[in-house]
């Protein structure tokens, strides 16, 4: 539900509620009586994505010193060699 901010004409009182979009608007003050006036308020706006802006469209500037040449990528590592395993002596115990 959004908060909307109200200031009565003639006692000068602010407060902020929260109000359904379907709730009616505040006409009386509560502290006095008077009549109630929206407060207005200016809102954060974040634009976020590609291409809002003629300058997001465009491709980036490349820069006269770069090199085209692709990064380098880390050569893989060897994994070390398996020893052959040993199988234990098989020695009969006498049990009796």
């Amino acid at each position: 539900m959004p908060t909307y901010s109200y200031r009565c004409t003639e006692c000068d009182n602010a407060f902020d509620i929260k109000q359904s979009f379907s709730d009616a608007t505040l006409t009386e003050c509560p502290v006095c009586g008077g009549v109630l006036r929206k407060v207005f308020s200016p809102v954060g706006v974040t634009f976020n994505g590609g291409g809002f802006y003629r300058t997001d469209s465009r491709p980036a500037p490349k820069a006269e010193g770069s090199s085209s040449a692709p990064a380098k990528s880390e050569p893989k590592k060897s994994e070390p060699a398996k020893k052959p395993e040993s199988k234990p002596s098989s020695s009969k115990s006498a049990a009796s």
